[in-house]
């Protein structure tokens, strides 16, 4: 396999820069615009959730918006392609909170994140007979290298390319090159894909191209899987690096055109469920009620008691008030009381 830096590629062919300047201006449109809202966290928080079902969804672990926020909010639920959803989305944010204190990404972060997505600590490969496989149509499309040293090797050469910021390749480009060269290399034995979409949000924010884990992917790829396959085929093949590199910046240009959109409508969802939220239960609103309700769409009693500091009483007369309301919908699970916002769920679910 072919070492990084890949000097002999033309990196500023006409077509390749036209399409990086798009997608660099949507993407600094994204973070400018993420930045100038006060409730980040819960915007980061949806389009999270969105990101680990798509990604999931790649890998054939397929399950609805509803199934993910009962898993993250009720004890006990089970529904296994949903709990792999909501660890998708645990390894996001912890390999965020890593970048961000470490200012480097590492091997072992890699592993460690490849880990909470799969329940296990196999680590990387040490036994040949991994491949390649479309998870559509399963075609073999690629058998990665299979001997413990070499995988390491080129993890190392990788791991030193995606924190070397002396050369002058654009780092959009670079993480086209760094997905395609971690997915070739396929270093683990299960989870690499979740793993690898991951990492490119993971060096965006390790370059200051975004200050928060808001733009995946995952949709992208979903839409355009056949195309994803061929490309990558194309470009191990044939040197065919050009159309590659355009289709990894096409998608950040999409995805963050999409995700500055689905961020408007969250404002004046919130917006327009604070003005009737005013109107119909004047006394009971505050601004930490109206947050801790849009940053989780499934909430319980205690999470309001802990967001909004009272006690399990008041929590409980606020919820059944919006319930009544027409605000919250209730819902009895075994011993647990769940009130979801419903106009949330609708939202997040076109997207």
């Amino acid at each position: 396999m072919k070492l990084l830096p890949f000097n002999d590629y033309d990196f500023k062919t006409p077509r390749i820069l036209e399409t990086l300047n798009e997608a660099s201006r949507s993407l600094a449109e994204l973070k400018g615009f993420a930045n100038s809202i006060p409730n980040q966290h819960i915007l980061i928080n949806a389009i999270t959730i969105n990101e680990a079902k798509d990604s999931s969804a790649i890998e054939n672990f397929v399950t609805t918006h509803d199934s993910i926020y009962k898993v993250l909010t009720e004890s006990g639920f089970k529904d296994e392609a949903a709990k792999e959803v909501a660890d998708y989305r645990s390894a996001i944010w912890h390999g965020y909170e890593i970048i961000k204190e470490k200012g480097f990404i590492s091997t072992n972060v890699l592993v460690e994140l490849q880990g909470m997505i799969e329940h296990k600590k196999a680590g990387i490969r040490k036994s040949p007979g991994t491949k390649l496989v479309n998870s559509k149509t399963k075609e073999v499309i690629y058998t990665p290298p299979q001997d413990e040293k070499e995988i390491r090797d080129l993890l190392k050469n990788l791991e030193n390319y995606m924190n070397e910021n002396d050369d002058e390749i654009d780092p959009l480009i670079k993480m086209a090159l760094i997905h395609y060269q971690f997915e070739s290399i396929h270093p683990f034995y299960d989870g690499n894909g979740r793993t690898g979409r991951i990492l490119n949000v993971l060096y965006l924010v390790l370059n200051n191209l975004l200050d928060s884990p808001i733009l995946y992917l995952s949709n992208y790829i979903n839409k355009n899987k056949g195309q994803y396959y061929q490309l990558f085929t194309e470009f191990r093949e044939n040197n065919n690096y050009e159309e590659w590199i355009i289709y990894i910046l096409k998608g950040i240009n999409e995805t963050s055109k999409k995700t500055i959109e689905l961020i408007k409508q969250i404002q004046n969802e919130m917006e327009s469920y604070k003005k009737e939220f005013m109107t119909k239960l004047p006394k009971i609103y505050s601004d930490e009620l109206l947050d801790a309700l849009f940053f989780e769409v499934y909430t319980r009693i205690n999470y309001i008691e802990n967001k909004c500091d009272v006690t399990r009483q008041t929590a409980t007369t606020y919820l059944n008030s919006l319930v009544n309301a027409g605000l919250l919908e209730f819902e009895k699970i075994g011993r647990e009381s769940i009130y979801k916002n419903t106009r949330l769920t609708d939202l997040l679910s076109k997207f």
